[in-house]
Order: structure tokens, then C-alpha cells, then sequence
């Protein structure tokens, strides 16, 4: 399947899903040698190594880390090419006032939300694609 570039077309097909885990952003030096489980996501920043995980395994390990975050997957699937999705997304977030943070990934968009945000959040982004579905009709 070729990834979509057209921003109309992502906003149509965006199919936002909640996934069930709850996650902590930390930081570390280095990938703990303990880390019971495999993270989420990693990211080197020249600070150290930015580490998505379960609460637990941050705790485990003493790291410092933020409070809860879940998970929502922009399941179409858009080309890192695209333009504008990334705007489109936080904006229609913004404007519900709900934080957020994007990660483009190869094949999705994956949007963390605070854990008291998400199913609210999951609904700003059907009311987006609905109305981007409305809106090309």
C-alpha cells in the first residue's frame, strides 16, 4: 500500500485509536542495563535518552518521568512526506485545550495525550476527520 501524502485524504482516512497502555516519558543516560521491558519509543537528545515506558519500569529503575500518557494511533497510513498532518492534528487538539505530543513513525502517526485527556482527545480527532469527510463532499 502507498502511503498518502494528500492531507484532505489523511484527514478523511485518520481512524484515530486509543490503544490500552498507559505511559510515562523519562530520561536516562544511557539504555538501562535493568529495563525489564522493551520501551515504546527511544530518543536520544543531547541530554540523554528519552525513553517511553510503563510507570512501573521507570519507577523500578528510579528514573525521573512525567505523568501519565496514552496512546492514539492515527491509523491511516501517512507518507513521512505528507504536509501538514502534524499541524492539522495539534491544532484541532489545541483548540479543545489538550496538549500533545506527535510522533511520525514509518507507517502512522502516533498522538500522547495525559491520560485525563484521551478519550476526549480521541473524540477531537473523529470530529476532525468527519468533518474533513463533510468538507470534501
Amino acid at each position: 500500500m502507498t502511503p498518502a501524502t494528500d492531507l484532505a485524504l489523511i484527514l478523511r482516512k485518520l481512524s484515530p485509536k486509543l490503544t490500552e497502555g498507559r505511559w510515562v516519558f523519562c530520561v536516562a543516560r544511557e539504555m538501562p542495563g535493568a529495563l525489564t521491558c522493551t520501551p515504546l519509543m527511544s530518543f536520544r537528545e543531547p541530554e540523554g535518552l528519552t525513553l517511553v515506558v510503563p510507570k512501573a519500569a521507570a519507577q523500578s529503575l528510579g528514573l525521573r518521568s512525567s505523568e501519565l500518557y496514552r496512546q492514539i494511533i492515527l491509523t491511516v497510513h501517512s507518507s513521512l512526506e505528507a504536509v501538514g498532518v502534524t499541524a492539522a492534528v495539534s491544532s484541532a487538539l489545541a483548540d479543545a485545550g489538550i496538549s500533545c505530543n506527535i510522533v511520525a513513525a514509518f507507517y502512522h502517526d502516533h498522538v500522547f495525550v495525559r491520560d485525563v485527556d484521551a478519550e476526549r482527545a480521541l473524540e477531537v480527532l473523529k470530529v476532525l476527520s468527519a468533518n474533513s469527510e463533510q468538507n470534501a463532499t
